[in-house]
Parts: C-alpha cells; structure tokens; sequence
C-alpha cells in the first residue's frame, strides 16, 4: 500500500509533535522537513531530509500534504496561501476573529490550484468548534461556554515573543473557577471575556529592553490579551527553562439547554500533557482527509466543518461501523 507523502514546515514545537507522531500512523510517511534556518544547523528527530524552505518548489511532486507549523501571528497568514498554490496544506491557525477573513485568501489560491487546504485544525479552533456546532443544533434553546487552560497557549506564546526585545516567553491561560462554576449549574450568565479567563505571562527579555513597553505592548495587543486581565513576570532564561519547559493545556465545551420544562448540561473536555504533541496528532489525521478530499476532487479551503468524521479513518466504512457505532 502506498502512503501518503507528508512534509513539514517549519521546526518549531508543533513540527517536532509531527515528526515524532507521525510512526503511529501506518499510512503516512514523512519525507521533508523545511525550514527557514540553515538546514546543517538544524537536528531533527529522525533521518528526514532538512530542506530549506526557498527551495520548497522543487518538492511540489514528491508531497502529498503539507503540515504547516508556523505561528498564527505572523507565519500562517503569510506562508499558507502561498504554500496553497503547490501543495495540499493543513495548519492550526488560531486567531479566531480572523479566520473568515484567512479562510477567503487561502479558499482562492486553493481552487485556483485544484488544491485542498484544511485551515485552523486543532482542539480549538478545531474539535472544540465541532463540539460547539453539535451542541447548539441539539439544544438550540440555550447557551455554549468555552474555558481554556490551565495551561500553555502556543499561539499566544509565540504573539509574545514576537514583540522587539522579548528573547523567550511562555504564556498560561487560566480559567476563572466561578464562571465555570455558575455556567455548571445551569445559570446560564452572560460573561465577558475577560470574565471567563486570566492570562498570565512568563517574559525573557533581551539584555537592556524596555520591559515597561513590552509589557504595555502585550497587554494592549488586540486579539489576544486586550480584553483579559494579564499580568505579565519578566524572568530569566534559567527560570523559565527550569520552571515553565512543559506544554500542559486543556479546556472545556460546556452547553447548557432546555428541552420543555426539563434543563440539560452537555460538557466536553480535554486535558493534556503536551498541547504541540496533541495538536500534532490532530494535523496528521485531518492530513488524511485532506489527501482523501483532493483525490475526490473536493478542493479550496476547508474548515472541520466540511469533514465528515469516516474522512479522518484509515478503516473502511465497515471496519468503523462494526468497531465503532
């Protein structure tokens, strides 16, 4: 059985997940590994080849999918539509406001290459919007609520440590208990964003930087820490290595409704030791759809929506029905 030719772009957290997941999948093969860095200087996991990402062209016939690693903040809006006119990509773009408009750019270039890019895949966006569509159709008389953390955003991270003068951030995202409380037992509240989380930062500075600009800087930027109460630590690098290596994360789904006089609470969680590693493991199976559609002719951008679930399988539609249903 031939497999499907996977590559990665970029090496970051997220792209090492994929080389060291991708062995559990028996019918993806990864062949390349692109980067923006010296590809002698870069050690990877495996024996893959390292490619330079300006010669990624050359590759356009020898890759089936390619996973796109990148950060939400800057990468992805860039690389993605780009990458759509000669492969079929997958990626986890993650600023949620900005996703329709990401979605129209990526949806161009994809039809007009008769490619099949699935954008924003992970557990949220991603698993976590499922959830939220099934929910509000089954009880549509009701409310949805979605807590993240505690844990390590990658993409709010990675937004930090884009800033000038910031050399190494972490970033936690912390649900407030007494809104989950109150959302639990059926109160249905309206909450603010900033009611729902907290958001705390973890800041290396570069040597002479002007913390007081950083830290203005992170709790204004839109879309990310504006409407949250943020309280930001500069610390060292030795700190932060010793005290903040690990990538934990979850979250929850929580919908609460009504059918007649009778109230009902459908919750969904996740909780994981390594957000890269998990969300790794959420690309590499949505890859599979995405060669599955394109081979169909299904092609554009796609968002989890537009993926009926035997897509992400391996088995035949027998093999599921009598394992599964």
């Amino acid at each position: 059985m031939s497999k499907i030719r996977i590559g990665i772009n970029g090496y970051g957290n997220l792209g090492k997940g994929v080389e060291k997941n991708i062995s559990k999948y028996e019918d993806l093969e990864l062949v390349a590994i692109f980067t923006r860095r010296d590809p002698e200087s870069l050690k990877v996991l495996s024996n893959t080849p390292v490619v330079n990402i300006k010669d990624i062209e050359n590759w356009k016939d020898k890759i089936d999918v390619m996973i796109m690693c990148g950060g939400s903040a800057t990468d992805l809006p860039k690389q993605v539509p780009e990458m759509s006119k000669m492969f079929n990509t997958i990626d986890s773009f993650d600023t949620h406001a900005k996703i329709p408009e990401y979605f129209k750019t990526v949806n161009e270039n994809a039809v007009n290459s008769n490619k099949t890019s699935i954008i924003s895949i992970g557990w949220d966006p991603g698993m976590f919007s499922l959830l939220r569509l099934y929910d509000n159709c089954i009880l549509p008389e009701g409310k949805t609520y979605t807590f993240w953390g505690k844990g390590v955003s990658q993409g709010h991270s990675d937004a930090i440590r884009r800033i000038d003068g910031v050399k190494n951030a972490i970033q936690y995202t912390i649900p407030i208990d007494e809104a989950i409380n109150r959302v639990r037992n059926g109160e249905n509240p309206e909450l603010t964003t900033g009611e729902k989380h907290l958001r705390e930062c973890f800041v290396v500075a570069e040597e002479n930087a002007d913390k007081t600009r950083i830290e203005k800087e992170i709790k204004t930027m839109p879309n990310y820490f504006d409407e949250y109460h943020t309280e930001v630590h500069f610390i060292t690098e030795e700190k932060l290595k010793l005290s903040h290596s690990k990538m934990p994360h979850g979250g929850f789904v929580i919908h609460s409704g009504k059918t007649g006089e009778n109230n009902h609470i459908i919750e969904y969680s996740l909780k994981l030791d390594s957000n890269p590693e998990f969300t790794s493991s959420v690309l590499l199976t949505f890859a599979r759809a995405a060669y599955k559609m394109n081979k169909m002719g299904q092609v554009g951008a796609k968002t989890i929506f537009d993926i009926p679930p035997i897509m992400l399988s391996n088995k035949t539609s027998e093999e599921i029905i009598k394992q599964l249903l």
